[in-house]
Order: C-alpha cells, then structure tokens, then sequence
C-alpha cells in the first residue's frame, strides 16, 4: 500500500514538474496515477460503488468535454485541441477512476479552481500563454492525497 501511494505521488509530481517547465508530459504517467489512484479507491469502496462511480465519472467528464467542445467551435472559432490539451485529457480520464462521484465531481472543480488561481499568480512571471492544466491539477491532487493521508481530510472514498 506504501508502495502504491509513493509511485502515485511520484508520478504526480513528475506530471506537475515537466507540465509547468515543459508544457508537456511523459504518456505513460497518466495510465500509472489511473491504475494506482483506480487500486486505492477500489479497495476503499465496494466492487459495485466502485463500478457505478466511475460510470459516472465518465459521464460528467463527456458531458463538460461535449461543453468544452461546442464553446471551442461555436464561440472561440477554434480547434478543440487547442483549448484543450491531450495531457489534459489524459489527466481528466485517469482521475475519473480515482474516486467515488460527490469526491470527483468535488475534488474536480477544485483543483480547476486551484488551477485558475495559481496560473493568475505565477503567470506574472512568465511570457508563456498556454496554461499548464495538468500539471497545476496533479499538485492538487498530489497535496490532496498528502492531506488524506496523514488525516487532516476525511476520507474521501466515501463522499
């Protein structure tokens, strides 16, 4: 288990660092933090929870992509992977297994809010206009595993 949960920190790290530095990242990071991430929720939860959860998840992701989708073509007049990035994607799906529906769906919007926040107060600093979504994501998700475990959150399997 101590295993799985320092692989998972690793990787998400290694998202957030090449992300930030290199506006991209290693594809094999993201079936690694959905596997382990999808191990330690499953064993957290029940086979069936587990099963309808990530249904769900998937679900909310379709339907905010279907929006990210459509505001790409009818208002920006643009590309979806230019407002979008695959690493993005990548992220999005491997977290969906992450967790139960409440816990994703809230856990989601905070870590784009986190993202939005943090993206206004580096990017000061930096001339480089594409934002690093992932990377920003996986360090909220990496501190929210971190204050998960060592009990200053809840668990929140159970959401």
């Amino acid at each position: 288990m101590i295993l799985i949960k320092l692989i998972l920190i690793i990787a998400l790290a290694l998202v957030f660092i090449q992300d930030y530095k290199e506006r991209q990242a290693f594809w094999f990071l993201f079936p690694i933090i959905g596997v382990l991430g999808g191990v330690l929720f499953y064993q957290n939860t029940l086979p069936e929870l587990f099963l309808v959860s990530v249904q769900m998840n998937l679900l909310f992701l379709i339907a905010l992509l279907l929006i990210i989708y459509l505001y790409a073509k009818l208002k920006l007049k643009t590309k979806f992977l230019n407002t979008l990035g695959l690493g993005d994607l990548f992220l999005f799906l491997a977290i969906s297994v992450s967790f139960s529906t409440l816990s994703f769906i809230v856990l989601f919007i905070s870590a784009l809010i986190f993202s939005l926040v943090l993206h206004i107060i580096l990017n000061k600093s930096q001339k480089i206009v594409t934002v690093p979504l992932a990377g920003y994501m996986s360090l909220f998700f990496l501190i929210s595993y971190l204050f998960n475990w060592v009990g200053f959150v809840d668990n929140f399997y159970s959401l």
